[in-house]
């Protein structure tokens, strides 16, 4: 899960770290109004999960009530366009009015997991205000990493040589740098994060430490413990598909391709859509019906499949286990006359009750519906159909 940047600012803020003042609007009124308790210089951002606002024209400075307008008419208007949205864009419905800062440095602090150790990391880095990719690729050295004890905490020396590898000698800078990493760690532990990152962290000309942008993922799987993020989620904001999947308790990611993949099991889901690569074909989602799948739930999986209009054929590839092989077959049964088939939909079944499930199938006598003996057999089938 993921929420806005005034949304992190909020947790951080509760964890003391120091934000600029900020007010969230959804109108132009609202925004010039936000602007008379601030004052002086603003800056208006576009509240969105999409990275390249700035390149984009979705954060302006302003220093005038009538700039704001005219900034806040801009966003609310039009779709912002970024390498991370697309052609279509997104639709802006939140700005963040935020005080502006006259920045001497710019820095990068973050906690992610990491994998391969399996623990937290911090991470920091002299070259804030640019994405961390960029900088581990062209500049490996410039980031400073702390593992964390998942039990500990982060430890006062750690807390140094992360100050050290800031470049921040000032004594009372570098205990408003401490505060800073020390809450985004207490928030990164706190709420389940994935991601906790503050970029950039930056020194003001009169020596204020702040964190003026802020990004978080979260947990999926820990939500339930948390009804402050469970208030914070925008549906808004998020696929309407994957939405409408999570309400099945289905996993469905889009992506790309022409080839719709209806799976359990997310294993067997990958090598699936690795056989459809093999033989030539792109996968259209990722889309796995869990072990215990019942007919109305791979019902709707056909009709979230065939509600992406890219989708020109779909692949069904299920091993009965818990989900047995004739359920499958009479969802897909009761898909094809409820929803209808518009496109060739190849089946391979293997496990619990298949006999039955291809009988099922053959007496069904569905003109779209393919069977296919084995997984490589409905790999090169399913592509076939749509080339």
């Amino acid at each position: 899960m993921k929420i806005h940047e005034y949304q992190a600012r909020e947790l951080l803020a509760e964890a003391g770290v120091a934000v600029p003042d900020s007010h969230v609007v959804q109108t132009v009124d609202a925004a010039a109004e936000a602007y008379a308790k601030i004052g002086g210089r603003v800056v208006v951002k576009a509240q969105v999960f999409a990275g390249g606002r700035g390149k984009a024209g979705f954060v302006k400075l302003c220093d005038s009530a009538e700039q704001v307008r005219e900034a806040a008419e801009f966003m609310l208007a039009n779709r912002m366009v970024s390498p991370q949205t697309g052609s279509d864009g997104i639709a802006v419905k939140r700005l963040l009015i935020a005080a502006a800062v006259d920045i001497e440095s710019e820095y990068y602090a973050a906690v992610v997991v990491d994998r391969t150790r399996r623990r937290p990391v911090v991470m920091v880095s002299r070259e804030g205000g640019v994405e961390i990719e960029i900088v581990a690729k062209e500049n490996p050295t410039a980031i400073v990493k702390q593992w964390l004890h998942p039990h500990l905490g982060l430890l006062g020396f750690q807390s140094a040589r992360l100050i050290a590898g800031l470049g921040v000698t000032d004594k009372e800078q570098a205990k408003a740098v401490s505060r800073i990493i020390r809450g985004l760690v207490e928030v990164f532990f706190k709420y389940d994060c994935s991601l906790a990152e503050i970029n950039p962290l930056v020194r003001t000309k009169d020596g204020q430490i702040l964190a003026i942008d802020a990004k978080m993922n979260f947990d999926d799987n820990a939500i339930f413990r948390h009804s402050r993020l469970r208030e914070m989620f925008d549906p808004g904001e998020e696929n309407p598909l994957e939405l409408q999947a999570k309400e099945h308790n289905l996993s469905y990611i889009p992506l790309d391709g022409n080839i719709g993949c209806l799976v359990n099991g997310a294993g067997l889901a990958m090598a699936t859509m690795d056989l459809i690569k093999l033989h030539g074909g792109e996968p259209a989602n990722f889309l796995d019906v869990g072990g215990s799948v019942t007919a109305e739930g791979a019902t709707e999986a056909f009709r979230i499949i065939l509600t992406d209009k890219s989708v020109q054929g779909i692949l069904v590839n299920i091993f009965g286990g818990i989900a047995k092989c004739d359920t499958i077959a009479e969802a897909l049964i009761a898909a094809a006359k409820g929803i209808g088939f518009n496109v060739p939909v190849v089946v391979r079944l293997e496990g619990t009750n298949v006999d039955r499930a291809r009988k099922l199938l053959a007496e069904a006598a569905i003109p779209a519906l393919v069977i296919a003996t084995d997984l490589t057999d409905a790999a090169k089938k399913v592509c076939a159909k749509v080339a």
